[in-house]
């Protein structure tokens, strides 16, 4: 399976985790096909008035780099629509792990997110959503 099918997947995954927590949630058309997409998915619910902006990633190794410019455009996205930024992050094995964006670390040429890290400050769904 090609990486765009296999993040595809990662999105719809997460889209459903939304849905059966009680909250509205839709995939961004082209997300991870150009560079004008901003988010993966944005999600909602009435009650608290809570809404993200949210970038999915995922991966089989321990680090996952993210470009600079990406981040930039979610968070300039996020602020204009007056969404929280959310980075989804899931390793194999590791289930999801939810981090706002000033938790990810720089690596100089990008922004990137170890198990390590993502584990000492990320929280679980119900922790980071609840």
């Amino acid at each position: 399976m090609s990486n765009k099918g296999k993040g595809g997947r990662t999105e719809r995954e997460l889209l459903m985790i939304f849905s059966r927590n009680g909250w509205r949630c839709v995939r961004v058309a082209g997300s991870g096909v150009h560079d004008e997409s901003p988010c993966d998915l944005i999600a909602g619910r009435t009650f608290g008035k809570k809404r993200f902006a949210v970038e999915v990633k995922s991966s089989k190794k321990s680090r996952i780099y993210i470009k600079k410019e990406q981040i930039s455009d979610f968070i300039l996205f996020s602020e204009m629509f007056g969404l929280k930024p959310v980075i989804a992050i899931r390793f194999n094995y590791e289930g999801w792990i939810f981090l706002k964006p000033q938790d990810i670390e720089d690596s100089g040429k990008s922004w990137v997110v170890s198990l390590e890290n993502a584990k000492k400050k990320g929280k679980r769904f119900g922790q980071f959503f609840g």
